[in-house]
């Protein structure tokens, strides 16, 4: 019989030769590390996704842990927003932590470090400072102040607490070595002054420790057992072990990744400030963007989002992950799970020429076809006049055309079969109005009518519509790898949102659920807008029905 389990990634087969030598005492805590200086992508959903998937498989913990170590970028709406997207994808932290809890105990690291005559103050200036550590190829030489002694180190550093020092004027450096191959270990920043409120700690600190001497060290004082990192720390590790040795403090270990990279997107949060300060998009939650609370706005799952983390699995390599297939994972999930409703997005009335005027009929039609029951009907009032799409109808439609036009017929889903027998034009010579007549016994799910017919559309009645504003979002970038580009704002799609103002929607649509899902019958998926009102409904398409960039991939 095949063994059809999922392979070990390379970090599972670590933690299970870890837990089979029982080191740490068989205990597996892993933590997500977010600085609070911005939202959420996806990026970090797949980080997410790992570090608490391999703590609930191994029976361990993840703590969440706020890297506020710069007091300057940082905010307390960002740790808001990241609690919420953790939470919203189905995960709970052990414990709520923030580097800052730990300034005082890094604080007596530091002392310990140039105690032992392994760190020192330097007042060189930061072009000085990056001078003096050469280049891959050459030494790094000594700064005037790196044989400072002991005790005036321990003087100037207690002095930089106490706020003595302007912004840049003094700095706390690990003495490693200068010639080293790696750049992380040519005696790296450990302090910066800066004269900057903390959200957490208000103005009790004015040094603040640099992000290489905060993460391991913060690591370590939890006891974290693997500390899981993106494949650009690989060079900092070496940095990372050597402060935990010469602290002699609790040995965690840092294990490397490769970062998510995809298609069509960007997720450098620089950039992705960028596009919102500029005004590119509305905001960090525009439907367009790959922030959690974007894919949220627009309709993605949490299950969406767990099951293409799942899918794209853990590498050592960097790669390019295809948009499409997140589209995929929602597309399934939302086939599942979206109620089916009608809406008309670019109307043109209909009228049943031999149905009884003023008369209403209620039909109904099934919430979920992919589920059995149906999860339940709603009622469809249907009259004499409808709504229906332009594109449903041709006024010389050529072969192989199964919707409306002179002479044709189609059956109006959940309804009855209509056939088209005349027309009418306004004064610019559009077709304005479409008539047609209706088969009273080929109703759906009474037929007795015998009639064959290869189409059917979607309607809605004019006396009961519900209006909406409908937003068609589709991807923000036309550029393969944005990213790449000098200048990646010239890549964006001047097409990632159109605007319909005037949508007509059956009326159960009116009480659309926040946060559900629905398939707008041969339109795509939609749900509605965090933002929309009882007064102004507005509703964002989540994703087409089918993978409508495919084609144009081809075609390049």
């Amino acid at each position: 019989m095949l063994n059809e389990e999922k392979p070990l990634n390379f970090i599972e087969e670590i933690i299970e030769e870890d837990l089979r030598k029982g080191k740490h005492d068989g205990r597996v805590l892993t933590r997500f590390p977010p600085e609070p200086n911005g939202y959420l992508h996806i990026g970090h959903a797949k980080s997410i996704c790992l570090n608490f998937g391999l703590a609930q498989k191994y029976n361990g913990k993840t703590n969440l842990r706020f890297d506020d170590t710069n007091p300057v970028t940082e905010d307390t709406e960002y740790v808001d927003s990241i609690k919420q997207d953790i939470q919203w994808l189905g995960f709970q932290w052990a414990e709520e932590l923030y580097t800052s809890d730990y300034f005082e105990t890094l604080y007596t690291y530091a002392i310990d470090l140039i105690q032992k005559g392994l760190a020192y103050v330097d007042d060189s200036t930061s072009e000085q400072i990056a001078a003096s550590k050469g280049t891959p190829t050459e030494p790094g030489v000594p700064t005037p102040y790196r044989n400072r002694s002991i005790e005036e180190n321990l003087k100037l550093f207690q002095e930089m607490r106490e706020g003595k020092y302007k912004d840049g004027e003094k700095v706390l450096r690990a003495k490693i070595d200068l010639a080293s191959p790696n750049m992380h270990l040519r005696d790296p920043l450990l302090y910066r002054i800066k004269h900057a409120s903390h959200h957490r700690t208000g103005d009790k600190w004015c040094i603040y420790p640099m992000y290489d001497f905060a993460h391991g060290q913060s690591d370590s004082i939890e006891k974290v057992t693997h500390s899981i990192c993106t494949l650009e720390f690989i060079p900092h590790r070496p940095l990372y072990d050597w402060l935990i040795e010469k602290l002699e403090i609790f040995p965690s270990k840092q294990y490397e990744f490769a970062r998510l990279n995809m298609t069509y997107t960007v997720m450098s949060k620089r950039k992705l400030l960028q596009l919102v300060k500029e005004k590119y998009v509305e905001s960090w939650d525009d439907p367009r963007m790959p922030t959690i609370s974007g894919l949220r706005r627009r309709g993605y799952t949490p299950g969406s989002i767990r099951n293409f983390a799942e899918r794209i699995g853990v590498q050592k390599r960097e790669n390019m992950i295809d948009v499409g297939l997140l589209e995929f994972c929602i597309r399934e999930d939302l086939n599942a799970t979206a109620w089916r409703r009608m809406a008309v997005l670019n109307p043109i009335k209909l009228v049943i020429t031999n149905y009884p005027d003023g008369q209403t009929e209620e039909l109904i039609g099934e919430n979920n076809p992919e589920v059995e029951g149906g999860e339940g009907s709603r009622v469809l009032p249907f009259s004499k006049e409808l709504w229906i799409e332009r594109d449903d109808f041709m006024e010389e439609p050529p072969k192989k055309f199964f919707r409306l036009g002179p002479g044709l017929s189609v059956r109006l889903k959940h309804a009855y079969i209509v056939q088209c027998h005349d027309f009418v034009k306004d004064e610019d010579g559009n077709v304005s109005e479409i008539h047609c007549t209706y088969v009273p016994n080929s109703k759906s799910g009474e037929d007795t009518s015998g009639l064959k017919v290869k189409g059917t559309i979607h309607w809605v009645s004019v006396a009961h519509a519900q209006e909406a504003e409908v937003r068609l979002y589709d991807r923000l970038f036309n550029e393969e790898n944005p990213a790449a580009a000098e200048d990646f704002k010239a890549s964006i799609n001047p097409n990632s949102l159109q605007i319909i103002n005037k949508a007509y929607i059956e009326p159960d649509l009116a009480t659309a659920e926040a946060g559900k899902g629905y398939q707008f019958i041969r339109l795509g998926y939609f749900t509605l807008d965090s933002k929309s009102t009882a007064a102004h409904l507005v509703f964002n398409r989540t994703v087409t029905l089918k993978d409508s960039w495919a084609k144009e991939v081809k075609k390049g």
